[in-house]
């Protein structure tokens, strides 16, 4: 069939020569223990670089002071990933140098789609090329090569750590509690509902008692922010309109999808938008979420005032704020 492919009899071709592989056994076991190791090696590479990862200390070279102030865990960690991945690559263009049929072949061109005939005699060409490469009897490669991509595999889930810890109950409790003053952000000054104008935003915190100081890990889930609409443009059932304080609305500033700070308001529209991700919550519907991949709508906090008129909440938080994630279910 003109579709066949034949080895190339061009006059003009050198003469094929073969490998010392290829001519004796012993030459082929050595050529396979050899890829073999360097499969191997790549394995402890990667073996290294968890073990960087998990284990070394990023100030273990402050007891060998010849080393100087180089950070170990990142230097082990860059030798760990490069050893894995350059000698299951030199192992790879090892296995092919040696191993596998180097005979020079050529494929005819075919216009369209080929005949059946033609498509199954490929098949059983691509079939009898891999029989020749000899992988399935050639088990200590296959068995290396196995290991080796198994752990290189491994290398980005663990980098998935890099993330960082997932927040657990740290998100399930802020510093709002009830009676606790809306204070602005910057400034720590009281807000009364006379200073916002309606289609208004101002981001709040909790007000720290005198002497106290607020810590640098409460700010970001903390952070509210207040928005003053007419209370008839709300859209409101009447346990959500309570938590209003004359058309004054407070939501968490944490994006419910990944934690971003939302902080875009669309006065016309009454939509707030995460520039993370776009996910878009209709201010008048208690912040549902109308676009984007946010699972569910901004925490509301229920806010009222004091004595002095100042506005304060009503009581904490009745959910966690933050994103949505795989150990809490979404509302």
């Amino acid at each position: 069939m003109s579709s066949e492919l034949e080895a190339i009899k061009d006059p003009g071709v050198p003469a094929h020569v073969h490998r010392q592989a290829d001519l004796d056994p012993k030459a082929e076991k050595k050529a396979e223990r050899q890829v073999a190791i360097l499969f191997a090696l790549s394995a402890l590479g990667t073996i290294l670089f968890i073990y960087s990862y998990i284990w070394i200390s990023e100030d273990l070279f402050i007891y060998f002071p010849v080393l100087g102030t180089t950070n170990a865990k990142q230097l082990f960690l860059g030798l760990g990933l490069a050893f894995s991945l350059f000698f299951i690559g030199a192992g790879a263009i090892h296995w092919a140098k040696t191993l596998m049929p180097d005979e020079e072949v050529i494929a005819m061109r075919h216009e369209m789609r080929s005949e059946d005939e033609d498509r199954r005699e490929l098949v059983k060409t691509a079939k009898q090329g891999a029989a020749a490469a000899a992988l399935g009897r050639r088990s200590l490669i296959k068995r290396s090569l196995g290991l080796s991509l198994g752990l290189i595999g491994l290398s980005p889930l663990l980098l998935l750590r890099d993330l960082g810890p997932l927040p657990g109950k740290d998100l399930e409790k802020t510093s709002w509690k009830s009676g606790t003053r809306l204070v602005t952000d910057p400034g720590d000054r009281p807000i009364k509902p006379s200073d916002l104008e309606v289609g208004a935003v101002a981001q709040v915190l909790p007000a720290i008692a005198e002497g106290g100081h607020r810590a640098l890990s409460d700010i970001g889930k903390d952070a509210v922010l207040l928005i003053r609409l007419r209370p008839e443009e709300f859209q409101l059932d009447a346990e959500r309109l309570g938590m209003t304080y004359q058309g004054i609305i407070a939501f968490s500033k944490i994006c419910s999808h990944m934690g971003c700070a939302v902080a875009l308001y669309e006065q016309q529209t009454k939509h707030l938008l995460c520039p993370c991700h776009q996910s878009t919550f209709d201010v008048t519907r208690a912040a549902k979420v109308i676009f984007g991949p946010a699972a569910r709508p901004l925490p509301q906090l229920a806010i009222t005032v004091d004595s002095e008129g100042y506005l304060i909440a009503q009581k904490p938080f009745s959910e966690p704020v933050g994103p949505s994630y795989w150990e809490r279910n979404s509302q």
